[in-house]
């Protein structure tokens, strides 16, 4: 009997705690379904969002795939592009190079031949110093005269003022101006005045004329004849054979009569003449390649402006403005009158 009032009392106990635990879980029902509800929404927001990262890495990847492809297509292009104008210009470096050494054999072979112009010029330089040498001889040769012919003429005058002033020269009684008594020795003019002779104004006498009617009264003897030219004159004298050659010797004309103005254009055309026959070719220098194609001309060729004069008309700048005359230079200078008497001697002596 006990022990089934203690299992009655266990059932109850049960019973009681069956009871209480639902009344606790409809309690707790509300919020179990909030966490419920929860829990699938935080899932199916991971789920969702792990599929739209999904799909977004693979568009991605299309993307980034056909992207890629276009890149390369495009870089392969750029390459192409790049590689054909590196070509085009290492081609057209090449050609302008073959171009430049052609034209500058072309120009230094048939129009300006530099080492026969530099041959020229330092001829030319040679002689222009010894011509500017053999100048400053002659000029310095005539500063020296020049400076004798103003001495004697000085000391001419000073001889013709001192014969004028001869009067002033001192005697044994009367010193003069120039000989001053309180001075132990005379002055300078007094020593010219001394050393000269006084100026006399002669009355000049007129001479009797040849046919003079006077002259012809009286018989005078005629001289004697004249002796044969082949007789040697005494005195002094040369030879007649010498006078007569040097009077009748041959012509000898200057250096700018001598040498032609166009020297240097009969030069140039004898050396082409030269050239010519030593050429074994005649025809004209043609490449073996691309002969369908026409010559490209030079830039200042074609311009507007026209052809460079500098190097095929002239090789000096030029400036007319600035020219005190408007005649071309000419490379000549006037007649040195020495050079007419080079290798000629000649002596004092009258014939």
């Amino acid at each position: 009997m006990a022990a089934m009032v203690r299992l009655m009392r266990q059932i109850d106990g049960v019973i009681e705690e069956c009871y209480n635990r639902k009344n606790e879980a409809e309690e707790q029902r509300e919020a179990e379904y909030v966490a419920a509800v929860k829990v699938q929404a935080w899932f199916r927001g991971t789920r969702s969002r792990s599929y739209l990262g999904f799909l977004n890495k693979c568009a991605t990847s299309v993307q980034k795939t056909w992207r890629g492809y276009l890149g390369r297509q495009y870089y392969r292009l750029l390459v192409k592009n790049s590689v054909f104008i590196m070509k085009l210009n290492h081609y057209n470096a090449m050609a302008t190079k073959i171009q430049k050494v052609w034209r500058g054999y072309y120009v230094r072979k048939y129009i300006f031949n530099y080492y026969s112009r530099k041959r020229y010029l330092e001829a030319l330089q040679v002689k222009n110093e010894i011509f500017r040498t053999e100048l400053a001889d002659f000029t310095e040769r005539q500063a020296q005269i020049r400076r004798k012919m103003e001495e004697r003429e000085e000391h001419r005058r000073q001889a013709r003022a001192a014969r004028k002033n001869h009067y002033l020269l001192s005697t044994e009684v009367i010193p003069g101006i120039y000989n001053s008594p309180f001075q132990p020795y005379p002055s300078e003019q007094e020593l010219i005045l001394r050393s000269i002779k006084p100026l006399v104004h002669k009355k000049r006498k007129q001479k009797a004329h040849l046919f003079d009617p006077a002259w012809a009264s009286y018989n005078l003897p005629r001289p004697e004849a004249l002796p044969p030219i082949s007789q040697k004159p005494q005195g002094p004298f040369r030879d007649p054979e010498e006078v007569q050659n040097q009077r009748y010797k041959p012509f000898q004309p200057s250096l700018r009569v001598a040498t032609s103005f166009y020297s240097l254009e009969d030069a140039r055309k004898q050396m082409k003449a030269e050239e010519w026959v030593t050429r074994v070719n005649d025809d004209v220098f043609v490449p073996f390649s691309r002969r369908d194609m026409s010559y490209d001309p030079l830039l200042h060729t074609t311009s507007k402006f026209g052809h460079l004069p500098y190097g095929t008309k002239y090789f000096r700048e030029e400036f007319m403005d600035k020219h005190v005359s408007h005649q071309n230079f000419k490379t000549l200078v006037q007649p040195v009158p020495i050079f007419d008497k080079l290798n000629d001697t000649y002596s004092q002596g009258q014939v």
